[in-house]
């Protein structure tokens, strides 16, 4: 299993969130930043739900199974098999719930909320590619 491209969307995510933090408040920087690292949440948790549906199949899961699952049931089955712990499926509910927020709110309050998840949701990240490439290895596919 290949993790770098989700390895590559956390190293973006910090870039963007420390260079909204350096932005001047409500300046074009800091509202291009603000953008920037809510797409990269959006594209980091769509590529750890595509690895964990991928991850699964390795568990006997079928393919076209696990695409009609929805993302809290993946999340579950990713705990039942070690690739999560109960408390950090917990954290990505919430991550979720957030992010379906995405589509509808990008303004600052919104960014705000996001910002404070975004050292939890790093850190679960950074944890979810290093489970996953622990356990089921590491190829160029």
């Amino acid at each position: 299993m290949n993790t770098d491209h989700l390895l590559r969307c956390i190293r973006t995510l910090e870039a963007s969130v420390e260079r909204y933090h350096q932005a001047v408040p409500d300046s074009i920087d800091h509202e291009i930043f603000r953008n920037a690292i809510v797409k990269g949440y959006e594209l980091a948790q769509e590529t750890s739900h595509k690895l964990l549906r991928k991850a699964l199949i390795a568990f006997s899961y079928g393919a076209r199974k696990l695409d009609e699952t929805p993302a809290k049931n993946v999340l579950r089955l990713a705990a039942t098999h070690g690739l999560m712990t109960l408390e950090g499926v917990e954290r990505w509910f919430t991550y979720q719930t957030n992010r379906n927020f995405t589509a509808h709110d990008y303004g600052e309050g919104f960014a705000k909320e996001t910002v404070a998840l975004l050292p939890a949701f790093i850190a679960d990240s950074r944890k979810l590619e290093a489970t996953l490439r622990e356990k089921l290895g590491h190829d160029q596919t």
